[in-house]
């Protein structure tokens, strides 16, 4: 018996899956949202890029300071 509620609940999470995959992908709300918050992303991603870039310029500069410094 508890085969056959297995395979239930797999066909009915199946369903539930489409339709919710399917409502969200055609709802124009949820398309502004997700394309919106791919932009925000990409934008943090990018930042993030540059301060590190940024950071590891300041480092180098440290280290070469500190060298001058001891000698």
């Amino acid at each position: 018996m508890a085969g056959g509620g297995n395979f239930v609940h797999r066909v009915l999470s199946y369903v539930v899956n489409e339709l919710v995959v399917n409502g969200l992908a055609n709802n124009p709300s949820f398309q502004r949202f997700a394309v919106r918050t791919s932009k925000r992303i990409e934008d943090i991603s990018v930042k993030a890029v540059r301060t590190k870039q940024e950071i590891a310029e300041q480092l180098k500069d440290m280290t070469k300071n500190m060298e001058s410094f001891k000698q």
